[in-house]
């Protein structure tokens, strides 16, 4: 059997000027797409000899693997006789020539990934549906986990109810000033994990959780030496009688303060690595520790408040624990801190500043409205706290929509397959979405403090105060979902600076707004200054992307944020 000589790529040992049957038609190399034709070379024969004959060619792939194979047309009849020509066939239809495996990978990446932005729109619906699925019961848990307190604390005491006001906060709307850390570690993650980078992962993973658990420990550090005295500044003169319940709720809630920000930083790579499932059991299975914890503490045990912290807070160690597991799951050391170089804090803090102060704004806003609700009066506070909560729980439903925007938006923005025409379309699709699943929230959420009030409080007084919102209760939580699809999309195209600007000046002018209308109107007007500022910050976003020179029309802005993007 003649054989000859093929090199990859180079044929030295042959004339230049002449095709080499074994390159010039099929078969072709054996670094191709085909998987049928892996398994072809795998299984073909080899041969052991000191000298090659003059038809044998040796075929190799990146790792140097050297394959004998029979040349062209005794290879071809063997395959035959063996029942493989399908395969054969079916292999010269794929593609002609192979570019090698970094090719290989791509290639196959696009034949297995249908992207969103071709469908249809009711296609990019249903995605988005799917998407978002157990991306919802991570935004769930968090706000979950303080209903549930609210709900049993109320069945035993409007005193330690109203308290939940002002210590949660300190607890929940403190965290979210760390909100920073999620998006950069989503942003640095999903950019690294497109590059194929599996080291640079590892490096932004391990340089994120420290800069958790140093902000964790920070906060512990503040809530023992400054927890009671923000309390009381916060609280008031005429409500000093909730400061020691709230305190001890904070005191025992601020133990967990560096683990939830080292879970944060885990469940936020996880989402980058386009994996929700896993966070998702994590808070699912600490939703359920909290429920049963506060159940057997504060109603069989009798420890109120206190044992309503002790519940939360286990299952906030919990749930970080597990998403670090998921993460290790990987392949990743999640166990691994690194301290970040000055390079890196500036990568971190490019991300963060807009966002952080975006995140402040809406923090000190919903403080705001606590500060005000707080001077009313212990019933009026306590009706506001559970008015609060379920409202919170419901609008966290349309966080999703801002991460599936989040997720798909960059790459027609400003990636390799641009297309602002598919971006509008895709952004179309969750406005709908939004909008349809605000209305369906604003019926639900409006609902159940109205028909069912009990199930947070017996108080009739409390019940009263309850009611008088829930004109402007159902109002603010109906846009709410489109508003998380528009800022998304915002964050997606790397428009920071203006969401930054926005929602400052949101605050400001809702800031006044408020203090005019509680003055006035109590606990009604605080909520119209609430419903008046998500619909302000719904047509900011809105008149953005609509307009002319925004990222969805202009080729110039795109431009500009890909140069951006390569530079940093």
């Amino acid at each position: 059997m003649a054989c000859k000589l093929l090199l990859p790529q180079t044929h030295f040992l042959q004339n230049p000027r002449r095709k080499n049957p074994c390159t010039s038609s099929p078969p072709q190399s054996y670094t191709t797409l085909s998987t049928n034709r892996r398994l072809l070379y795998k299984f073909a024969p080899s041969f052991h000899a000191s000298a090659f004959p003059s038809n044998l060619c040796i075929k190799t792939s990146r790792t140097h693997r050297y394959w004998f194979v029979p040349s062209c047309v005794n290879r071809t009849q063997e395959l035959i006789d063996d029942g493989l020509e399908t395969s054969l066939e079916n292999e010269d239809q794929v593609e002609e020539n192979s570019r090698g495996q970094e090719g290989e990978d791509e290639m196959l990446e696009k034949i297995e990934k249908q992207e969103l932005a071709d469908q249809s729109i009711w296609a990019q619906m249903e995605g988005i549906v799917k998407f978002t699925g157990p991306a919802t019961g991570l935004w769930i848990c968090g706000p979950l986990m303080s209903l549930i307190d609210t709900a049993v604390i109320g069945q035993g005491s409007s005193i330690e109810l109203a308290a939940l006001g002002p210590a949660t906060v300190v607890c929940d709307y403190m965290s979210y000033a760390f909100m920073f850390l999620s998006i950069a570690t989503s942003n640095m993650v999903a950019t690294a994990l497109a590059k194929q980078d599996r080291e640079e992962v590892q490096l932004h993973i391990s340089v994120l959780l420290f800069v958790g658990l140093a902000c964790g420990l920070v906060m512990l550090l503040f809530t023992r030496l400054f927890g009671a005295a923000t309390l009381t500044a916060f609280s008031g003169s005429k409500n000093l009688h909730v400061v020691p319940a709230a305190n001890t709720y904070v005191q025992i809630r601020g133990l967990a303060w560096p683990a939830l920000l080292v879970g944060w930083v885990a469940q936020s790579a996880s989402l980058g690595m386009k994996d929700s499932w896993g966070p998702l059991k994590a808070l699912a299975a600490a939703s359920v520790i909290n429920g049963i914890g506060d159940i057997v503490l504060c109603i069989f045990l009798g420890y109120g408040i206190a044992g309503a912290a002790w519940a939360t807070m286990a299952s906030q160690v919990v749930a970080a624990y597990m998403m670090v597991q998921t993460l290790n799951e990987k392949g990743y050391n999640a166990f691994a801190f690194s301290v970040p170089s000055a390079q890196e804090i500036c990568t971190i803090l490019g991300l963060a500043a807009p966002v952080f102060v975006t995140m402040m704004s809406k923090v000190a806003f919903y403080s705001l409205l606590i500060y005000f609700a707080t001077s009313m009066g212990t019933h009026t506070m306590a009706a506001h706290q559970v008015m609060v909560q379920t409202f919170c729980m419901c609008t966290v439903l349309g966080e999703p929509l801002s991460q599936t925007a989040q997720s798909f938006m960059p790459e027609l923005i400003y990636g390799v397959s641009r297309s602002l025409e598919k971006a509008r379309i895709l952004l179309k699709s969750l406005v709908i979405i939004g909008a349809t699943f605000g209305f369906l929230l604003g019926i639900v959420g409006t609902s159940v403090p109205w028909l069912f009030p009990n199930i947070f409080t017996p108080d009739q007084m409390v019940i009263q105060e309850m009611h008088k919102v829930l004109i402007p209760y159902f109002i603010a939580l109906a846009v709410t979902p489109p508003t998380h699809s528009l800022e998304g999309t915002l964050l997606a195209g790397r428009d920071l600076r203006f969401i930054s600007l926005s929602m400052s000046g949101c605050f400001t002018l809702g800031a006044l707004v408020l203090m005019i209308l509680s003055g006035r109107y109590g606990l009604q007007g605080c909520w119209f200054a609430l419903a008046g500022f998500q619909w302000a910050r719904f047509s900011i976003a809105l008149q953005r992307l609509l307009s002319s020179n925004g990222m969805l029309y202009s080729e110039e802005f795109g431009q500009h944020k890909q140069q951006k993007l390569r530079t940093a």
